[in-house]
């Protein structure tokens, strides 16, 4: 009988290596997320009608959530509506003929249509929510079928992405904020900004915050799509103040076509430069001021601390620019009434030392005397301009605005005293010096303020971002002050400081 050996099995051969608890449950988690997402790019959208256009409505992985509105070829309108990993995104695909034909032919059909556009925006959501889960469910599912040949583990994966999406809709419903349609950010063609956004004073009034301007928005984009190569002009509201903050212009030409622009677009009624137009502040560079006369809006103007006084006292010169410095006070457009002082230094380079904050402040504090001399006086100042925000911060409780610039960079705070203090960037994007460095070149800044023409009071403000040099972006974000919004109480007086 032959004898039959058996080798012994190896003992490596029984060694199978076993992933790591953690190792597993990433790599699953990874098959759950790209799988939902694959679901979502292929099948996840939803075609709707919204009033008179008819749009894709899609759910995308985000960090921040929020919504945004692609308004092609304008651009794209972005909402902070929710907090959550998920965005929304709604793109505008084609204008109905017939629809729009009629809403534009026939105004009186606007009013209709609130209700509609809301009842097509909810059931659109509703759809959209049946069909992202349907998709995360079937990506999840098949892309762990592919990975781990097992129906089981295909499954799991599945259901831990319908999971995540349900808690990331539910997280989205419990953060969700209607009101973010007062403060959209618009990006794309600068010119039709702000007829989608919409006038300050019909904002701040409207107390349907989420129908009402919903309606507006179709209606505006509505307008845009029927005006084809003509985008209708801004139409501001009568009773608002329009007034261009502008500041460290720092010698770029670019900023007089561009504050021009502005100028009529928005229908200006003041511009406030709050200092640093020039750059060394030589005498050859006064021709540079030249077209400011003819920018077609009175020109308020303090010193900043690259302006000499041989830039003053070529401004003051020019038609149509009134030069604030130690407190001075001009009434424009009617009614509104705006003080300044010049920054008290001078230092256009390197070769002089700058005398700190020390000096900065002390104009400060003069110029809220000032202030105060003229409230006893019965002429009180709506609007105090500094170049520097040290100085500007001084006049806190003695006029409801503040305005300054200096530090290249936007900044809005309520001081403790009640005065708003706005800070501007660069108009100048950082001036020609922009282009002797190796980073990105800077944004150019300016901001629009509407102010109330009974209480000369901030109603909102817009802020307008373009691409710096060689740069062709272009963004405006609406802002309200808390005090404005629909149910909030009125602001506070500014209260000067007790004797």
């Amino acid at each position: 009988m032959a004898r039959v050996r058996l080798r012994p099995r190896s003992a490596r051969a029984d060694l199978q290596p076993v992933p790591h608890p953690w190792a597993r449950g990433l790599g699953l988690l990874a098959v759950v997320l790209l799988g939902a997402w694959l679901g979502l790019l292929t099948v996840g959208d939803v075609r709707t009608p919204v009033g008179p256009v008819d749009t894709t409505m899609t759910l995308r992985p985000s960090l921040t959530g929020g919504t945004k509105i692609n308004v092609s070829p304008l651009g794209a309108l972005e909402l902070d509506s929710h907090t959550a990993p998920i965005r929304l995104d709604v793109d505008v695909d084609r204008l109905d003929p017939v629809r729009s034909a009629a809403l534009v032919n026939h105004p009186e059909r606007i009013s209709g249509l609130q209700e509609e556009i809301t009842k097509d925006v909810e059931s659109g959501t509703l759809n959209l929510a049946l069909r992202s889960c349907a998709a995360v469910l079937a990506g999840a599912t098949a892309l762990g079928l592919a990975v781990y040949r097992s129906p089981r583990r295909a499954l799991a994966a599945g259901g831990l992405a319908l999971a995540l999406l349900t808690a990331s809709g539910a997280t989205a419903y419990a953060t969700w904020n209607p009101k973010s349609v007062l403060e959209p950010k618009f990006s794309g063609l600068l010119s039709s900004a702000p007829s989608v956004v919409g006038d300050a004073r019909s904002i701040v009034t409207e107390f349907d915050v989420y129908q009402q301007e919903l309606a507006r928005l179709v209606t505006n984009v509505t307008k845009l799509y029927d005006a084809a190569s003509t985008l209708p002009a801004y139409r501001p509201s009568p009773s608002t103040y329009r007034v261009l903050h502008v500041s460290d212009i720092h010698l770029n030409p670019a900023s007089w076509h561009i504050i021009s622009s502005l100028v009529k677009q928005y229908d200006i009624d003041a511009i406030i430069d709050s200092g640093d137009t020039m750059d060394h502040g030589s005498s050859a560079e006064n021709v540079f001021l030249d077209p400011i006369p003819d920018l077609g809006a009175p020109y308020l103007w303090v010193r900043g601390n690259h302006d000499s006084a041989a830039t003053q006292a070529y401004l003051s010169r020019l038609k149509n620019v009134h030069v604030l410095d130690n407190g001075s006070a001009v009434t424009v457009a009617g009614g509104l009434r705006v003080a300044g002082t010049g920054d008290p230094q001078f230092t256009p380079d390197r070769s002089v030392r700058p005398q700190g904050d020390v000096d900065e402040r002390v104009a400060g504090v003069r110029l809220a005397a000032s202030l105060r001399n003229q409230k006893a006086a019965g002429t009180p100042v709506d609007i105090a301009v500094a170049h520097n925000p040290l100085a500007a911060a001084q006049t806190d409780g003695e006029v409801p605005l503040a305005l300054a610039g200096h530090t290249h960079s936007r900044k809005n705070e309520t001081l403790p005293k009640g005065t708003r203090l706005m800070v501007e960037g660069s108009t100048g994007g950082g001036g020609l010096r922009a282009v002797e460095g190796k980073g990105e070149p800077e944004k150019i800044r300016a901001s629009l303020l509407y102010l109330d023409r009974d209480t000369r009071r901030l109603q909102a403000w817009d802020e307008i971002t373009l691409g710096g040099l060689g740069l062709t972006t272009a963004e405006v974000s609406r802002h309200l002050p808390e005090s404005n919004r629909p149910g909030a109480t009125p602001a506070p007086t500014p209260s000067a400081p007790s004797p």
